[in-house]
């Protein structure tokens, strides 16, 4: 290990106080660089406060939020501070709510600051240079599998650039090609392992690989257990999280301990700062309690952002600086519960997908990675909700005991009755990223 390998792990390991240092310092220098920008004065003039005034953590908690319908207002090019031919690429959010947002990385941002920030993952993760990565995020505009390439390239690892699909394929190229790693969704690699049956492979006896960086999806602990069980054994299926608005999938990280606790480290909180807040007041949350992602990224020159409301709820762990794995000036979250702006209000009562999602997964007999939900809603009010789910092959229970036992549970959990239909295997969709669980109908 060479000096600046040393540098790097020592990093890994900065006290609290030390982040804490960095932000500050990191902080000052955003404002300065923000005062040369007529886009984020004009942000920051409404809210009656320059960027002269961002000197610290305790001068950021004055300044706006930032959120995604100020940036579609000015479009194409939202508060990009350096010139456009200094632009190396763009990355985009999906566009699933509205207008795609476009996102500036300089040369410095892409190939120096995102490459630090995922090396720090894999690290933390026990992935080194040499192994053999199966790169599963998808591309396009999309960020999460072209970082994902520069930063296993640079690392030294060996990456295999396959993105989604070719269900068919790989199976067997898991196989054959002894894959040690791999990154994508936890949902596209629950349709792998069906498929790989299906064609006579086993992934625990016959797939090498060890570690999983998972993200795009939160899913059930349940979900998670279940699917590790299938695997080689010993195989850690990690949860990461990132946005586009933060520079890629580089927020957060489980680590060997943090893993069985469903857990995750805020990893680079000393290069994109986090704030955990109460969506409706934006008061910072204590230990153990829900609250808001709001992030600023310290060290992005183009496309920066100042308080992004990243909309993903989560819950900051009872001990958020004590992890046993020495990584202490990173606090610990939970996985994410859900965004702020999908939680439904049916019939006066609060529904997060995630919710029901742990119920689902939590009955014996279900395919995991298969389910809906129907929301019914008249003249801007939610009345009904509808529950999809798949019934494996050989689950013990029929169909109708099934949907009696998941409505009961769902009572139980949400205080609410659902309509619950039951489906065979495979008739529901399927998401190699991102699934989209809950569809509206509007009704007449």
């Amino acid at each position: 290990m060479d000096m600046s390998d040393q540098k790097r792990m020592g990093e890994d390991y900065a006290s609290r106080d030390e982040v804490l240092a960095i932000q500050e310092r990191k902080l000052q220098q955003l404002g300065q660089r923000l005062q040369g920008s007529a886009a984020w004065q004009k942000h920051f003039g409404a809210a009656g406060i320059s960027a002269a005034d961002l000197t610290g953590r305790t001068a950021l908690s004055k300044f706006p939020t930032l959120e995604k319908a100020d940036l579609r207002a000015m479009y194409p090019y939202p508060m990009l501070t350096v010139e456009l031919e200094k632009v190396m690429r763009f990355t985009a959010t999906s566009g699933t709510t509205g207008l795609p947002v476009l996102f500036g990385f300089t040369a410095r941002d892409w190939r120096e600051t995102v490459v630090k920030q995922l090396h720090r993952i894999f690290r933390t993760v026990g992935i080194v240079p040499g192994d053999k990565i199966y790169q599963g995020y998808g591309y396009g505009l999309w960020v999460g599998g072209s970082s994902m390439d520069e930063a296993i390239q640079s690392y030294g690892a060996v990456n295999f650039p396959i993105g989604p699909g070719r269900s068919d394929l790989m199976p067997g190229w898991i196989r054959d090609h002894a894959y040690d790693a791999t990154t994508m969704s936890p949902l596209w690699l629950m349709t792998l392992i069906t498929h790989a049956h299906k064609l006579g492979i086993d992934p625990r006896k016959d797939w090498k690989l060890r570690v999983g960086l998972f993200g795009g999806q939160s899913v059930s602990t349940t979900f998670r257990n279940e699917m590790e069980a299938m695997m080689p054994e010993g195989f850690k299926a990690h949860n990461i999280y990132g946005t586009t608005e933060a520079g890629g999938p580089i927020l957060g990280i489980s680590c060997e301990h943090s893993h069985a606790a469903d857990e995750m480290h805020l990893i680079n909180d000393d290069s994109v700062l986090t704030e955990i807040l109460d969506p409706q007041t934006l008061e910072p949350v204590g230990p153990g309690e829900v609250g808001e992602l709001v992030i600023t990224t310290l060290d992005k020159e183009a496309s920066p952002v100042v308080r992004w409301r990243t909309r993903d709820l989560v819950r900051l762990s009872k001990d958020p600086y004590g992890c046993p794995c020495g990584r202490h000036g990173f606090p610990l979250v939970g996985r994410i519960i859900g965004r702020s702006d999908d939680m439904m209000k049916v019939r006066g009562v609060m529904v997060f997908p995630s919710q029901i999602e742990d119920v689902i997964a939590g009955l014996p007999g279900t395919v995991k990675e298969a389910w809906q939900v129907y929301v019914d809603s008249r003249e801007g009010s939610m009345d009904q909700i509808e529950v999809a789910f798949e019934r494996t092959p050989d689950a013990s229970m029929p169909s109708a005991q099934m949907e009696e036992e998941l409505r009961q549970q769902l009572r139980a959990r949400l205080g609410l009755t659902c309509a619950v239909k039951c489906y065979g295997e495979g008739l529901l969709p399927r998401y190699e990223a991102k699934a989209t669980r809950v569809i509206k109908r509007q009704q007449p």
